[in-house]
Protein backbone atom coordinates (compact mmCIF):
# COMPACT_ATOMS: atom_id res chain seq x y z
CA UNK A 1 0.00 0.00 0.00
CA UNK A 2 2.85 2.40 0.84
CA UNK A 3 4.48 1.60 -2.53
CA UNK A 4 1.25 2.64 -4.28
CA UNK A 5 1.15 5.88 -2.31
CA UNK A 6 4.76 6.65 -3.23
CA UNK A 7 3.95 5.96 -6.89
CA UNK A 8 0.96 8.31 -6.74
CA UNK A 9 3.14 11.02 -5.19
CA UNK A 10 5.71 10.61 -7.98
CA UNK A 11 2.94 10.89 -10.57
CA UNK A 12 1.63 14.04 -8.85
CA UNK A 13 5.11 15.59 -8.85
CA UNK A 14 5.58 14.67 -12.52
CA UNK A 15 2.22 16.20 -13.45
CA UNK A 16 3.09 19.47 -11.68
CA UNK A 17 6.54 19.64 -13.31
CA UNK A 18 5.20 18.84 -16.78
CA UNK A 19 2.37 21.38 -16.55
CA UNK A 20 4.73 24.11 -15.34
CA UNK A 21 7.14 23.34 -18.18
CA UNK A 22 4.52 23.20 -20.93
CA UNK A 23 2.45 26.16 -19.76
CA UNK A 24 5.48 28.24 -18.90
CA UNK A 25 6.93 27.88 -22.41
CA UNK A 26 3.62 28.21 -24.24
CA UNK A 27 2.97 31.09 -26.58
CA UNK A 28 1.71 34.17 -24.77
CA UNK A 29 -2.05 34.47 -24.71
CA UNK A 30 -3.87 37.50 -25.95
CA UNK A 31 -4.71 40.09 -23.38
CA UNK A 32 -8.05 41.65 -22.61
CA UNK A 33 -7.61 45.02 -24.33
CA UNK A 34 -8.28 45.36 -28.05
CA UNK A 35 -7.73 48.22 -30.45
CA UNK A 36 -11.15 49.72 -31.21
CA UNK A 37 -10.37 52.60 -33.56
CA UNK A 38 -7.50 54.68 -34.94
CA UNK A 39 -7.14 58.08 -36.52
CA UNK A 40 -5.88 57.82 -39.25
CA UNK A 41 -7.69 54.53 -39.87
CA UNK A 42 -5.69 51.43 -40.67
CA UNK A 43 -4.90 51.19 -44.41
CA UNK A 44 -6.24 54.60 -45.42
CA UNK A 45 -4.65 57.06 -47.87
CA UNK A 46 -4.45 60.69 -46.70
CA UNK A 47 -3.95 63.72 -48.88
CA UNK A 48 -2.09 65.50 -46.09
CA UNK A 49 0.17 64.16 -43.39
CA UNK A 50 -1.55 63.92 -39.96
CA UNK A 51 -0.13 65.87 -37.04
CA UNK A 52 -1.25 63.34 -34.40
CA UNK A 53 -1.86 59.59 -34.32
CA UNK A 54 -4.78 58.62 -32.06
CA UNK A 55 -5.53 55.06 -30.90
CA UNK A 56 -8.63 54.08 -28.92
CA UNK A 57 -8.82 50.75 -27.05
CA UNK A 58 -11.69 48.77 -25.56
CA UNK A 59 -10.48 49.53 -22.02
CA UNK A 60 -7.96 51.73 -20.26
CA UNK A 61 -4.33 51.00 -21.08
CA UNK A 62 -0.97 51.83 -19.54
CA UNK A 63 1.94 53.27 -21.53
CA UNK A 64 5.48 51.92 -21.63
CA UNK A 65 8.73 53.78 -22.18
CA UNK A 66 8.67 52.77 -25.85
CA UNK A 67 5.00 52.06 -26.59
CA UNK A 68 4.84 53.46 -30.14
CA UNK A 69 7.24 53.23 -33.08
CA UNK A 70 6.55 54.82 -36.45
CA UNK A 71 8.54 53.79 -39.56
CA UNK A 72 8.66 55.73 -42.83
CA UNK A 73 8.47 54.12 -46.33
CA UNK A 74 12.26 53.54 -46.22
CA UNK A 75 12.03 51.68 -42.88
CA UNK A 76 13.61 54.54 -40.92
CA UNK A 77 12.14 55.18 -37.51
CA UNK A 78 10.57 58.61 -37.13
CA UNK A 79 11.22 60.86 -34.17
CA UNK A 80 7.80 61.30 -32.56
CA UNK A 81 6.63 63.29 -29.56
CA UNK A 82 5.88 61.82 -26.14
CA UNK A 83 2.76 59.64 -26.21
CA UNK A 84 0.07 60.47 -23.64
CA UNK A 85 -3.59 59.84 -22.86
CA UNK A 86 -6.30 62.09 -24.24
CA UNK A 87 -7.79 64.38 -21.55
CA UNK A 88 -10.16 62.34 -19.39
CA UNK A 89 -9.77 59.23 -21.60
CA UNK A 90 -7.64 56.43 -20.14
CA UNK A 91 -8.57 54.28 -23.15
CA UNK A 92 -7.33 56.77 -25.79
CA UNK A 93 -3.68 57.49 -26.58
CA UNK A 94 -2.22 60.32 -28.68
CA UNK A 95 1.17 60.26 -30.42
CA UNK A 96 2.48 63.57 -31.92
CA UNK A 97 3.93 63.06 -35.43
CA UNK A 98 6.63 65.10 -37.22
CA UNK A 99 5.52 68.27 -39.02
CA UNK A 100 6.94 67.08 -42.36
CA UNK A 101 6.32 63.56 -43.65
CA UNK A 102 7.20 62.28 -47.13
CA UNK A 103 4.72 60.58 -49.43
CA UNK A 104 4.29 56.83 -49.03
CA UNK A 105 3.16 54.15 -46.57
CA UNK A 106 4.00 54.34 -42.87
CA UNK A 107 4.00 51.46 -40.38
CA UNK A 108 3.05 51.96 -36.72
CA UNK A 109 3.99 49.30 -34.14
CA UNK A 110 2.42 49.65 -30.71
CA UNK A 111 2.62 47.89 -27.35
CA UNK A 112 0.61 48.88 -24.26
CA UNK A 113 -0.46 47.26 -21.00
CA UNK A 114 -4.09 46.22 -20.65
CA UNK A 115 -6.10 47.16 -17.56
CA UNK A 116 -5.98 43.50 -16.49
CA UNK A 117 -2.13 43.75 -16.35
CA UNK A 118 -1.33 41.85 -19.55
CA UNK A 119 0.68 43.52 -22.35
CA UNK A 120 -0.91 43.67 -25.81
CA UNK A 121 0.68 44.71 -29.10
CA UNK A 122 -0.12 45.17 -32.76
CA UNK A 123 0.58 47.22 -35.87
CA UNK A 124 -1.23 49.35 -38.45
CA UNK A 125 -0.41 51.28 -41.63
CA UNK A 126 -1.47 54.54 -43.25
CA UNK A 127 -0.31 56.28 -46.39
CA UNK A 128 0.35 59.92 -47.23
CA UNK A 129 -0.45 60.84 -50.83
CA UNK A 130 -0.10 57.32 -52.22
CA UNK A 131 0.47 53.73 -51.19
CA UNK A 132 4.01 52.42 -51.57
CA UNK A 133 5.75 49.13 -50.92
CA UNK A 134 7.34 49.20 -47.46
CA UNK A 135 9.95 46.94 -45.89
CA UNK A 136 9.26 47.99 -42.31
CA UNK A 137 9.09 45.07 -39.88
CA UNK A 138 8.74 47.00 -36.62
CA UNK A 139 11.61 45.27 -34.77
CA UNK A 140 11.57 44.98 -31.00
CA UNK A 141 7.82 44.80 -30.47
CA UNK A 142 7.61 40.98 -30.23
CA UNK A 143 7.59 38.92 -27.05
CA UNK A 144 10.83 37.74 -25.48
CA UNK A 145 10.27 34.01 -25.01
CA UNK A 146 12.69 33.65 -22.10
CA UNK A 147 11.09 36.47 -20.12
CA UNK A 148 7.56 35.31 -20.89
CA UNK A 149 8.34 31.70 -19.91
CA UNK A 150 9.97 32.69 -16.61
CA UNK A 151 7.12 35.09 -15.81
CA UNK A 152 4.45 32.47 -16.54
CA UNK A 153 6.23 29.81 -14.44
CA UNK A 154 6.43 32.28 -11.54
CA UNK A 155 2.68 32.99 -11.89
CA UNK A 156 1.78 29.29 -11.74
CA UNK A 157 4.06 28.72 -8.75
CA UNK A 158 2.50 31.70 -6.96
CA UNK A 159 -1.02 30.32 -7.47
CA UNK A 160 -0.01 26.86 -6.27
CA UNK A 161 1.83 28.29 -3.25
CA UNK A 162 -0.99 30.60 -2.12
CA UNK A 163 -3.43 27.69 -2.33
CA UNK A 164 -1.17 25.58 -0.13
CA UNK A 165 -0.59 28.29 2.48
CA UNK A 166 -4.17 29.59 2.77
CA UNK A 167 -5.68 26.11 2.51
CA UNK A 168 -3.41 24.73 5.23
CA UNK A 169 -4.24 27.71 7.45
CA UNK A 170 -7.98 27.17 6.93
CA UNK A 171 -7.52 23.45 7.70
CA UNK A 172 -5.74 24.22 10.98
CA UNK A 173 -8.26 26.88 12.01
CA UNK A 174 -11.42 24.90 11.26
CA UNK A 175 -10.47 21.21 11.45
CA UNK A 176 -8.10 21.62 14.45
CA UNK A 177 -5.79 18.63 13.86
CA UNK A 178 -3.98 17.59 17.07
CA UNK A 179 -0.60 16.98 15.40
CA UNK A 180 0.14 20.29 13.67
CA UNK A 181 3.85 19.61 13.44
CA UNK A 182 3.12 17.43 10.39
CA UNK A 183 1.87 20.53 8.55
CA UNK A 184 4.91 22.67 9.29
CA UNK A 185 6.77 21.64 6.06
CA UNK A 186 3.68 22.58 4.06
CA UNK A 187 3.67 26.08 5.53
CA UNK A 188 7.43 26.51 5.13
CA UNK A 189 7.58 25.28 1.52
CA UNK A 190 4.41 27.14 0.53
CA UNK A 191 5.46 30.44 2.12
CA UNK A 192 8.99 30.24 0.72
CA UNK A 193 7.70 29.44 -2.78
CA UNK A 194 5.19 32.27 -2.61
CA UNK A 195 7.85 34.71 -1.43
CA UNK A 196 10.37 33.72 -4.12
CA UNK A 197 7.78 33.67 -6.92
CA UNK A 198 6.47 37.11 -5.88
CA UNK A 199 10.00 38.54 -5.95
CA UNK A 200 10.53 36.95 -9.37
CA UNK A 201 7.29 38.46 -10.69
CA UNK A 202 8.29 41.88 -9.36
CA UNK A 203 11.71 41.71 -11.05
CA UNK A 204 10.38 40.28 -14.31
CA UNK A 205 7.33 42.55 -14.55
CA UNK A 206 9.10 45.37 -16.42
CA UNK A 207 10.81 43.15 -19.05
CA UNK A 208 7.54 41.18 -19.45
CA UNK A 209 5.64 44.37 -20.25
CA UNK A 210 8.34 45.71 -22.57
CA UNK A 211 8.92 42.36 -24.31
CA UNK A 212 12.66 42.48 -23.57
CA UNK A 213 15.22 40.14 -22.03
CA UNK A 214 15.36 39.90 -18.21
CA UNK A 215 17.00 43.04 -16.81
CA UNK A 216 16.70 45.50 -13.93
CA UNK A 217 16.62 48.72 -15.98
CA UNK A 218 12.82 49.01 -15.83
CA UNK A 219 12.46 48.04 -12.16
CA UNK A 220 11.90 51.65 -11.08
CA UNK A 221 9.08 52.06 -13.60
CA UNK A 222 7.47 48.81 -12.42
CA UNK A 223 7.13 50.17 -8.87
CA UNK A 224 4.98 53.05 -10.18
CA UNK A 225 2.46 50.84 -12.04
CA UNK A 226 -0.66 49.21 -10.60
CA UNK A 227 0.61 45.60 -11.13
CA UNK A 228 3.91 46.56 -9.48
CA UNK A 229 2.13 48.18 -6.54
CA UNK A 230 -0.04 45.08 -6.04
CA UNK A 231 3.03 42.83 -6.10
CA UNK A 232 4.69 45.09 -3.52
CA UNK A 233 1.54 44.87 -1.39
CA UNK A 234 1.60 41.07 -1.70
CA UNK A 235 5.22 41.03 -0.60
CA UNK A 236 4.46 43.26 2.39
CA UNK A 237 1.52 41.06 3.40
CA UNK A 238 3.69 37.96 3.23
CA UNK A 239 6.34 39.53 5.45
CA UNK A 240 3.62 40.72 7.85
CA UNK A 241 2.16 37.20 7.97
CA UNK A 242 5.58 35.74 8.81
CA UNK A 243 6.12 38.30 11.58
CA UNK A 244 2.63 37.69 13.01
CA UNK A 245 3.14 33.93 12.87
CA UNK A 246 6.45 34.10 14.75
CA UNK A 247 4.91 36.44 17.33
CA UNK A 248 1.97 34.08 17.92
CA UNK A 249 4.35 31.18 18.54
CA UNK A 250 6.08 33.14 21.29
CA UNK A 251 2.98 34.72 22.83
CA UNK A 252 -0.30 32.96 21.98
CA UNK A 253 -3.50 35.02 21.77
CA UNK A 254 -7.13 33.90 22.06
CA UNK A 255 -8.15 31.67 19.16
CA UNK A 256 -10.97 33.97 17.87
CA UNK A 257 -8.55 36.89 17.59
CA UNK A 258 -5.96 34.75 15.77
CA UNK A 259 -8.60 33.42 13.34
CA UNK A 260 -9.92 36.94 12.65
CA UNK A 261 -6.41 38.27 11.97
CA UNK A 262 -5.68 35.34 9.68
CA UNK A 263 -8.93 35.88 7.77
CA UNK A 264 -8.13 39.56 7.19
CA UNK A 265 -4.65 38.68 5.93
CA UNK A 266 -6.05 35.96 3.65
CA UNK A 267 -8.63 38.31 2.07
CA UNK A 268 -6.03 41.04 1.59
CA UNK A 269 -3.62 38.56 -0.01
CA UNK A 270 -6.32 37.25 -2.36
CA UNK A 271 -7.14 40.82 -3.41
CA UNK A 272 -3.62 41.26 -4.80
CA UNK A 273 -4.60 38.67 -7.42
CA UNK A 274 -8.21 39.62 -8.15
CA UNK A 275 -7.41 43.35 -8.43
CA UNK A 276 -4.74 42.64 -11.04
CA UNK A 277 -6.43 40.12 -13.33
CA UNK A 278 -9.53 39.98 -15.58
CA UNK A 279 -11.84 41.07 -12.77
CA UNK A 280 -10.22 44.53 -12.77
CA UNK A 281 -11.42 45.29 -16.32
CA UNK A 282 -14.68 44.99 -18.20
CA UNK A 283 -18.19 45.05 -16.77
CA UNK A 284 -19.26 45.05 -13.09
CA UNK A 285 -15.71 45.47 -11.77
CA UNK A 286 -16.49 45.72 -7.99
CA UNK A 287 -18.73 42.63 -8.10
CA UNK A 288 -16.21 40.79 -10.26
CA UNK A 289 -13.34 41.53 -7.84
CA UNK A 290 -15.42 40.32 -4.89
CA UNK A 291 -16.42 37.17 -6.78
CA UNK A 292 -12.85 36.42 -7.88
CA UNK A 293 -11.56 36.93 -4.33
CA UNK A 294 -14.12 34.46 -2.93
CA UNK A 295 -13.35 32.03 -5.78
CA UNK A 296 -9.63 32.09 -4.97
CA UNK A 297 -10.21 31.66 -1.22
CA UNK A 298 -12.61 28.73 -1.78
CA UNK A 299 -10.15 27.10 -4.17
CA UNK A 300 -7.37 27.44 -1.62
CA UNK A 301 -9.55 26.10 1.22
CA UNK A 302 -10.43 23.02 -0.83
CA UNK A 303 -7.19 22.19 -2.64
CA UNK A 304 -4.75 23.46 -0.01
CA UNK A 305 -6.87 21.74 2.63
CA UNK A 306 -6.56 18.50 0.68
CA UNK A 307 -2.76 18.73 0.87
CA UNK A 308 -3.00 19.39 4.64
CA UNK A 309 -5.39 16.46 5.10
CA UNK A 310 -3.07 14.20 3.13
CA UNK A 311 -0.19 15.00 5.50
CA UNK A 312 -2.45 14.66 8.55
CA UNK A 313 -3.56 11.16 7.48
CA UNK A 314 0.07 10.03 7.76
CA UNK A 315 -0.23 10.23 11.55
CA UNK A 316 -0.70 6.94 13.42
CA UNK A 317 -4.09 8.04 14.77
CA UNK A 318 -6.32 10.70 13.27
CA UNK A 319 -9.41 11.87 15.19
CA UNK A 320 -12.44 11.22 12.97
CA UNK A 321 -13.86 14.68 13.62
CA UNK A 322 -10.85 16.21 11.79
CA UNK A 323 -11.82 14.39 8.59
CA UNK A 324 -15.52 15.13 9.12
CA UNK A 325 -14.87 18.85 9.59
CA UNK A 326 -12.78 18.99 6.43
CA UNK A 327 -15.60 17.29 4.56
CA UNK A 328 -17.89 20.15 5.63
CA UNK A 329 -15.24 22.73 4.70
CA UNK A 330 -14.81 21.17 1.27
CA UNK A 331 -18.57 21.09 0.68
CA UNK A 332 -18.89 24.78 1.58
CA UNK A 333 -15.96 25.58 -0.71
CA UNK A 334 -17.61 23.72 -3.60
CA UNK A 335 -20.85 25.71 -3.15
CA UNK A 336 -18.89 28.99 -3.22
CA UNK A 337 -16.92 27.82 -6.26
CA UNK A 338 -20.08 26.92 -8.16
CA UNK A 339 -21.80 30.26 -7.47
CA UNK A 340 -18.77 32.43 -8.24
CA UNK A 341 -17.71 30.20 -11.13
CA UNK A 342 -21.09 30.53 -12.87
CA UNK A 343 -20.94 34.32 -12.56
CA UNK A 344 -17.34 34.54 -13.79
CA UNK A 345 -18.11 32.21 -16.72
CA UNK A 346 -21.04 34.41 -17.76
CA UNK A 347 -18.92 37.53 -17.43
CA UNK A 348 -16.01 36.06 -19.36
CA UNK A 349 -17.94 34.27 -22.13
CA UNK A 350 -20.80 36.59 -22.99
CA UNK A 351 -22.47 34.01 -25.30
CA UNK A 352 -22.88 30.23 -25.39
CA UNK A 353 -21.12 30.17 -28.76
CA UNK A 354 -17.95 31.51 -27.16
CA UNK A 355 -17.78 28.32 -25.11
CA UNK A 356 -16.57 26.40 -28.18
CA UNK A 357 -15.42 29.17 -30.53
CA UNK A 358 -12.85 30.85 -28.25
CA UNK A 359 -9.71 29.71 -26.47
CA UNK A 360 -11.14 31.00 -23.20
CA UNK A 361 -14.25 28.84 -23.67
CA UNK A 362 -12.26 25.71 -24.51
CA UNK A 363 -9.98 26.16 -21.48
CA UNK A 364 -13.10 26.68 -19.37
CA UNK A 365 -14.57 23.44 -20.73
CA UNK A 366 -11.35 21.61 -19.82
CA UNK A 367 -11.56 23.07 -16.32
CA UNK A 368 -15.19 21.93 -15.99
CA UNK A 369 -14.19 18.40 -16.97
CA UNK A 370 -11.35 18.45 -14.43
CA UNK A 371 -13.69 19.80 -11.73
CA UNK A 372 -16.11 16.98 -12.53
CA UNK A 373 -13.33 14.45 -12.01
CA UNK A 374 -12.40 16.24 -8.78
CA UNK A 375 -15.97 16.00 -7.52
CA UNK A 376 -15.99 12.30 -8.36
CA UNK A 377 -12.83 11.72 -6.33
CA UNK A 378 -14.31 13.82 -3.53
CA UNK A 379 -17.43 11.64 -3.52
CA UNK A 380 -15.27 8.56 -2.93
CA UNK A 381 -13.47 10.39 -0.12
CA UNK A 382 -16.79 11.27 1.52
CA UNK A 383 -17.80 7.61 1.19
CA UNK A 384 -14.77 6.46 3.18
CA UNK A 385 -15.22 9.39 5.59
CA UNK A 386 -18.69 8.09 6.36
CA UNK A 387 -17.18 4.79 7.53
CA UNK A 388 -15.07 6.48 10.19
CA UNK A 389 -16.23 6.41 13.84
CA UNK A 390 -18.50 9.23 14.93
CA UNK A 391 -16.73 9.86 18.27
CA UNK A 392 -13.12 10.51 19.16
CA UNK A 393 -13.10 7.72 21.76
CA UNK A 394 -13.97 4.97 19.26
CA UNK A 395 -11.02 3.17 17.59
CA UNK A 396 -10.28 4.22 14.02
CA UNK A 397 -10.21 1.25 11.62
CA UNK A 398 -7.08 1.12 9.48
CA UNK A 399 -8.91 -0.08 6.35
CA UNK A 400 -11.01 3.06 5.62
CA UNK A 401 -8.09 5.33 6.51
CA UNK A 402 -5.87 3.63 3.92
CA UNK A 403 -8.51 4.01 1.23
CA UNK A 404 -9.22 7.59 2.31
CA UNK A 405 -5.53 8.38 2.00
CA UNK A 406 -5.53 7.11 -1.58
CA UNK A 407 -8.67 8.98 -2.65
CA UNK A 408 -7.41 12.22 -1.08
CA UNK A 409 -4.15 11.82 -2.98
CA UNK A 410 -6.13 11.37 -6.19
CA UNK A 411 -8.13 14.49 -5.34
CA UNK A 412 -4.90 16.43 -4.84
CA UNK A 413 -3.53 15.27 -8.21
CA UNK A 414 -6.66 16.38 -10.08
CA UNK A 415 -6.76 19.55 -7.97
CA UNK A 416 -3.35 20.58 -9.26
CA UNK A 417 -4.67 20.33 -12.82
CA UNK A 418 -7.73 22.43 -11.88
CA UNK A 419 -5.53 25.08 -10.28
CA UNK A 420 -3.23 25.26 -13.32
CA UNK A 421 -6.21 25.57 -15.67
CA UNK A 422 -7.59 28.32 -13.44
CA UNK A 423 -4.27 30.16 -13.71
CA UNK A 424 -4.30 29.69 -17.48
CA UNK A 425 -7.76 31.25 -17.68
CA UNK A 426 -6.48 34.42 -16.01
CA UNK A 427 -4.07 35.02 -18.91
CA UNK A 428 -6.46 34.03 -21.72
CA UNK A 429 -8.57 36.49 -23.67
CA UNK A 430 -12.19 36.27 -22.36
CA UNK A 431 -14.78 35.21 -24.90
CA UNK A 432 -16.71 38.45 -24.37
CA UNK A 433 -13.67 40.38 -25.64
CA UNK A 434 -12.76 37.96 -28.46
CA UNK A 435 -14.91 39.71 -31.06
CA UNK A 436 -13.35 43.07 -30.19
CA UNK A 437 -9.88 41.53 -30.36
CA UNK A 438 -10.66 40.11 -33.81
CA UNK A 439 -11.74 43.60 -34.80
CA UNK A 440 -8.40 44.91 -33.63
CA UNK A 441 -6.46 42.36 -35.65
CA UNK A 442 -8.22 43.10 -38.91
CA UNK A 443 -8.82 46.81 -38.37
CA UNK A 444 -12.33 46.30 -39.85
CA UNK A 445 -15.07 45.49 -37.30
CA UNK A 446 -17.16 42.55 -38.52
CA UNK A 447 -16.61 43.72 -42.12
CA UNK A 448 -17.26 41.69 -45.27
CA UNK A 449 -14.17 41.51 -47.50
CA UNK A 450 -14.38 39.95 -50.98
CA UNK A 451 -11.62 39.60 -53.57
CA UNK A 452 -12.80 39.43 -57.20
CA UNK A 453 -10.26 38.45 -59.93
CA UNK A 454 -10.85 39.80 -63.45
CA UNK A 455 -9.40 39.36 -66.93
CA UNK A 456 -9.74 41.87 -69.81
CA UNK A 457 -8.32 40.84 -73.17
CA UNK A 458 -5.00 39.04 -73.30
CA UNK A 459 -2.96 41.01 -70.79
CA UNK A 460 -5.50 42.88 -68.68
CA UNK A 461 -5.52 40.81 -65.51
CA UNK A 462 -5.91 41.80 -61.90
CA UNK A 463 -8.20 41.70 -58.89
CA UNK A 464 -10.48 44.01 -56.92
CA UNK A 465 -10.62 43.84 -53.11
CA UNK A 466 -14.02 45.08 -51.92
CA UNK A 467 -14.92 45.83 -48.30
CA UNK A 468 -18.43 46.40 -46.94
CA UNK A 469 -18.30 47.83 -43.43
CA UNK A 470 -19.95 46.51 -41.27
CA UNK A 471 -21.28 44.08 -43.90
CA UNK A 472 -24.74 43.92 -42.34
CA UNK A 473 -28.21 45.32 -43.01
CA UNK A 474 -28.27 49.10 -42.83
CA UNK A 475 -25.81 51.87 -43.73
CA UNK A 476 -22.45 50.62 -45.00
CA UNK A 477 -19.25 52.16 -46.21
CA UNK A 478 -17.78 50.57 -49.34
CA UNK A 479 -14.10 50.55 -50.26
CA UNK A 480 -12.59 48.95 -53.37
CA UNK A 481 -8.90 48.65 -54.20
CA UNK A 482 -7.69 47.50 -57.65
CA UNK A 483 -4.49 45.48 -57.98
CA UNK A 484 -2.65 44.71 -61.23
CA UNK A 485 -1.22 41.38 -62.37
CA UNK A 486 2.05 42.06 -60.48
CA UNK A 487 0.19 42.68 -57.19
CA UNK A 488 0.83 46.43 -57.17
CA UNK A 489 -1.91 49.03 -56.90
CA UNK A 490 -3.47 49.84 -60.28
CA UNK A 491 -5.42 52.88 -61.47
CA UNK A 492 -8.48 52.30 -63.64
CA UNK A 493 -10.67 54.92 -65.38
CA UNK A 494 -13.93 53.40 -64.14
CA UNK A 495 -15.11 50.98 -61.45
CA UNK A 496 -18.76 50.22 -60.73
CA UNK A 497 -20.32 47.90 -58.13
CA UNK A 498 -24.02 47.00 -58.00
CA UNK A 499 -25.97 44.75 -55.64
CA UNK A 500 -28.98 42.54 -56.52
CA UNK A 501 -31.10 40.30 -54.27
CA UNK A 502 -32.66 37.72 -56.68
CA UNK A 503 -34.82 36.07 -54.00
CA UNK A 504 -36.69 39.33 -53.41
CA UNK A 505 -36.35 40.67 -56.98
CA UNK A 506 -34.57 43.68 -55.56
CA UNK A 507 -31.98 45.65 -57.49
CA UNK A 508 -29.66 46.29 -59.02
CA UNK A 509 -28.66 48.92 -56.45
CA UNK A 510 -25.68 51.05 -57.46
CA UNK A 511 -23.21 51.56 -54.62
CA UNK A 512 -22.16 54.91 -56.10
CA UNK A 513 -18.44 54.50 -55.39
CA UNK A 514 -16.14 57.27 -56.64
CA UNK A 515 -12.41 57.55 -57.25
CA UNK A 516 -10.77 58.84 -54.06
CA UNK A 517 -7.17 58.80 -55.20
CA UNK A 518 -5.73 55.32 -54.82
CA UNK A 519 -9.00 53.58 -53.99
CA UNK A 520 -12.72 53.79 -54.81
CA UNK A 521 -15.30 54.25 -52.08
CA UNK A 522 -18.45 55.67 -50.58
CA UNK A 523 -19.59 56.21 -47.00
CA UNK A 524 -23.34 55.96 -47.59
CA UNK A 525 -24.66 52.78 -49.19
CA UNK A 526 -27.70 51.09 -47.65
CA UNK A 527 -28.32 47.32 -47.64
CA UNK A 528 -32.05 47.07 -46.79
CA UNK A 529 -32.66 43.31 -46.48
CA UNK A 530 -30.56 40.35 -45.27
CA UNK A 531 -29.88 37.46 -47.60
CA UNK A 532 -27.53 36.23 -50.32
CA UNK A 533 -26.89 39.16 -52.64
CA UNK A 534 -25.28 39.08 -56.09
CA UNK A 535 -22.50 41.63 -56.38
CA UNK A 536 -21.58 42.69 -59.92
CA UNK A 537 -18.21 44.38 -60.39
CA UNK A 538 -17.56 46.23 -63.63
CA UNK A 539 -13.94 47.19 -64.30
CA UNK A 540 -12.97 49.39 -67.27
CA UNK A 541 -9.25 49.48 -67.98
CA UNK A 542 -9.34 51.55 -71.21
CA UNK A 543 -11.78 53.30 -73.55
CA UNK A 544 -12.62 49.97 -75.19
CA UNK A 545 -11.83 47.26 -72.65
CA UNK A 546 -14.02 46.45 -69.68
CA UNK A 547 -15.33 43.34 -67.90
CA UNK A 548 -18.13 42.50 -65.44
CA UNK A 549 -17.64 39.78 -62.80
CA UNK A 550 -20.31 38.51 -60.36
CA UNK A 551 -19.91 37.18 -56.83
CA UNK A 552 -22.44 36.05 -54.22
CA UNK A 553 -22.04 37.57 -50.74
CA UNK A 554 -23.99 36.96 -47.55
CA UNK A 555 -25.53 39.96 -45.77
CA UNK A 556 -26.53 39.34 -42.14
CA UNK A 557 -29.46 40.99 -40.42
Amino acid sequence: MRDRERALRRVLLAVVSLLLLVLGTASPASAHAALRATNPEDGTILQRAPRTLTLTYTESVGLLTDSFRVYDPDNHRLSTGQADHAPGRADTVRVPLPARMAKGTYVVAWRVVSADSHPVSGALTFSVGERTVTTARAPGQAENRTTTSLYNIARYLAYLAVALVLGAAAFVAYCQPPQRALLRPLFVVGAATLLVSTLALLLLRGPYEEGTAPELASFGHTLTTRPGELLLARLALLLLAVVVGLALRRRPVPRPAAVAAGAVLAVALALTWSAAEHASAGIQVPLAIASTTLHLLATAAWLGGLAALLLTLRAPAVPPQVVTRFSRLALTSVIVLVVTGVYQSWRGLGTWQALTDTTYGRVLLAKLVAVGMLLGAAAWSRRWTGRLPKTAEAPVPDFPVRHLRRTVLAEAAVGVVVLVLTTLLTSTLPGRAAEEAATAETGIPAASVTTVPFTVGENGRGKVQITFDPGRVGPNSVQAVVYGANGALAAVPELRITMTLPAQRLGPLDTGITDRGGYWGTNSFNLPIPGTWTMKVTVRVSDLDQVTVSRAIRVAG
